[in-house]
């Protein structure tokens, strides 16, 4: 059974998605047009992370903030805060590919304890407690049996525009594909951690991301019976920006490609 606190955030996640199914629905629209659908997507972000905010404020106005567009706030309760991204796959979304989610973390001194991740165009909830299991629409979840590299297939982010860590992935590539049943490349980490957790991904890397992009990807793996850490190993991923994330079984053959020196 469902916490307060989740049922709160399901809400939240419920309500800002039906209004970016509305706007992808215009987004499809405005493929053709010259302008493109630039700002009118900017719009549909703020104000699906207005909705979240005002909903999680309105239930728990002393929790403290850190959302992608509005920034980090402080909260009365020092120990608790949302950690939120109301439109990941930003990208997809302006180009009319229906492969995007709300993103709602809830993090208590330090440590992520309630996640949801909604894909609303597929009507695909996925949610998860500390110590009580992942889900997908109520359904329980496990990370993949996979025990064999070569069965498997990866997710990662391929940084685009200049981003500095081009080149690092690039060498992860070249090192992992041909061990591999693939790599995919789908434009949204909160998926993509979502979907190891479901079992659909074997595992993931990334770096280079945003807290708000990783922090209730990162609870549904671990209550999925999975392992995620920081690429480096280090720190947690959400203060390092990077995250490596696989099932248990993979997880150490995975760790040693990745983390292999130049």
């Amino acid at each position: 059974m469902a916490s307060a606190n989740l049922n709160i955030m399901i809400k939240a996640a419920r309500k800002a998605g039906r209004s970016l199914v509305k706007d992808f629905r215009e987004v499809e629209n405005l493929q053709v047009s010259v302008k493109g659908a630039g700002d009118f997507v900017s719009r549909a972000d703020r104000e699906a992370e207005r909705i979240i905010k005002e909903e999680l404020r309105t239930a728990r106005p002393n929790y403290g903030w850190l959302g992608e567009e509005t920034g980090e706030e402080a909260g009365e309760d020092p120990t608790r805060r949302w950690i939120v991204d109301p439109l990941d796959g930003t990208t997809n979304f302006l180009h009319g590919l229906p492969h995007w989610a709300v993103s709602i973390a809830l993090e208590h001194k330090g440590e992520i304890v309630a996640a949801v991740v909604f894909d609303a165009a597929k009507d695909e909830l996925f949610t998860a407690e500390r110590g009580d299991g992942a889900f997908l629409n109520d359904r329980r979840i496990r990370v993949s049996g996979r025990r064999q590299m070569i069965e498997s297939i990866f997710a990662t982010g391929v940084p685009f525009a200049g981003r500095p860590t081009l080149p690092a992935t690039l060498r992860d590539l070249g090192r992992l594909m041909p061990l591999t049943s693939g790599v995919r490349r789908w434009g949204a980490a909160a998926l993509d951690l979502a979907y190891v957790a479901a079992g659909r991904f074997d595992g993931y890397w990334e770096r280079g991301i945003q807290p708000w992009d990783l922090a209730a990807g990162i609870l549904l793996v671990k209550e999925a019976g999975g392992r995620v850490e920081s690429i480096r190993g280090e720190e947690g991923p959400v203060a390092t920006g990077s995250a490596l994330a696989a099932n248990p079984q993979l997880f150490g053959e995975f760790a040693e490609i990745i983390r292999r020196p130049d």
